[in-house]
């Protein structure tokens, strides 16, 4: 059999076997289960309706309140009762409570609740996130997620892999973000379809783990099964300082087999920004000088970490957000949000005039603490802008990365940073 690319010898592993190739059906052991407060209710039900009494592996389940939180109304409220109650019943220890957690998967790499080498299935499609701690990590439906729960395993046909080799360095204010919206643009919504994007290069290498969490968070938007990173000493430092295992970790096989392989030097990079309504659908940024937007939305699993919120602020230091334009920042995690408050970062995005709200998937999706009104336009740090998806279906959202978001705040209009006075 042809060598291994490395979702391949990663589902090798979990299927007790030597070898796999694209195309073969597997029956793996999952080392990691994830669901959400909107995501689990409906994984117990079916999970009762299976016959299901005690998950098979308590350890493996990680439960976390994020979509909804705090409750807006009574029936996230319920929601996110129904996922505390059942942790509770299944002595599930990996449970995460608003106030002590954050956005699922940020909070699965903080903690580093998988560890490179491993399998890691959950009931929301950006699980694929986690794949830049080296894991295989994709999204499921809430049925597949209640068979995991019952059985410790699920099936699966091994994907194809597409190699993104990206080279050189980015300047001039290009971000993680602007990369991966550049893959996006060449791949297209479905040149990755049901495929694993295996990410290499000089560039990714020099990459800290917040830049390599983004390119794997989207790459799901270009219908990837999963994204991923060879683990490598950024990989094992942050493991390790985690106290996470290498013990599973896994390389390719020299001479693995890639189904296409595309090259990108990133030095020429600029900005960019993707229109409505596909994340595919990205330019330069200075060619969108003439939207007016009425919110900015600096947060989400895709540009919510440190790293962004440190960006942003140095853009908005001693400046403030126009009049008219709401600037609303959600920071990815509860320590994340500490390490902004010691850092001061926090106080210049306020006195900026952001609304800093607590670690929450609300805005991204629509669904609170930054929902658009009927026509109203948004640029946003978030991974989608399909139509409808932060309100009403007449709205419009723009993505960028941290930087180019904060300065456009300022203005009210899209905006480099480079253009500010």
């Amino acid at each position: 059999m042809r060598p291994m690319a490395l979702s391949e010898a990663i589902l090798a592993r979990a299927a007790g076997r030597a070898k796999v190739e694209a195309g073969d059906l597997v029956t793996c052991r999952v080392d990691r289960i994830l669901a959400t407060d909107i995501t689990a209710p409906l994984s117990i039900k079916v999970f009762r309706d299976m016959g299901g009494n005690h998950v098979s592996n308590p350890s493996a389940c990680v439960l976390v309140n994020d979509h909804f939180v705090p409750a807006k109304d009574i029936t996230s409220a319920n929601l996110s009762k129904a996922m505390r109650d059942f942790a509770a019943e299944q002595g599930i220890a990996g449970y995460f409570e608003v106030g002590r957690s954050g956005i699922c998967h940020a909070l699965v790499a903080e903690r580093c609740l998988v560890n490179p080498g491993e399998l890691m299935v959950g009931a929301d499609s950006h699980t694929c996130t986690a794949g830049a701690l080296g894991a295989f990590a994709t999204g499921v439906g809430s049925t597949d997620l209640a068979a995991a729960w019952a059985l410790g395993e699920l099936w699966f046909r091994v994907p194809e892999t597409v190699k993104v080799v990206l080279d050189g360095e980015a300047s001039g204010g290009v971000e993680a973000k602007d990369i991966i919206l550049k893959i996006l643009s060449t791949l297209g919504a479905e040149g990755a379809r049901y495929m694993a994007i295996e990410f290499h290069g000089g560039a990714v290498g020099a990459m800290e783990m917040e830049a390599r969490l983004t390119l794997c968070n989207m790459a799901v938007e270009a219908g990837a099964k999963a994204g991923i990173v060879p683990p490598d000493d950024v990989t094992e430092k942050y493991v390790l300082e985690r106290g996470g295992s290498m013990s599973k970790a896994r390389e390719s096989d020299p001479g693995a087999h890639f189904s296409r392989t595309l090259s990108m030097d990133i030095s020429s990079l600029e900005p960019l920004v993707a229109e409505p309504f596909s994340p595919c659908n990205a330019r330069p940024a200075r060619e969108f000088s003439d939207v007016k937007v009425d919110q900015v939305f600096i947060g989400s699993c895709t540009n919510g970490y440190l790293a962004d919120l440190r960006s942003a602020a140095a853009v908005l230091k001693g400046r403030r957000a126009a009049e008219g334009v709401r600037l609303v920042v959600t920071p990815a995690t509860q320590d994340i949000y500490l390490s902004a408050v010691k850092e001061g970062i926090a106080e210049t995005l306020i006195e900026a005039g952001a609304a800093l709200t607590t670690p929450t998937c609300g805005a991204c999706l629509g669904g609170h603490m930054g929902v658009l009104g009927e026509g109203e336009t948004a640029i946003a740090t978030t991974n989608r802008n399909f139509r409808g998806r932060m309100g009403a279906l007449t709205s419009k959202v723009y993505l960028s990365n941290a930087s180019v978001a904060a300065a456009s705040a300022v203005t009210g209009r899209i905006t480099l940073p480079g253009e500010l006075p």
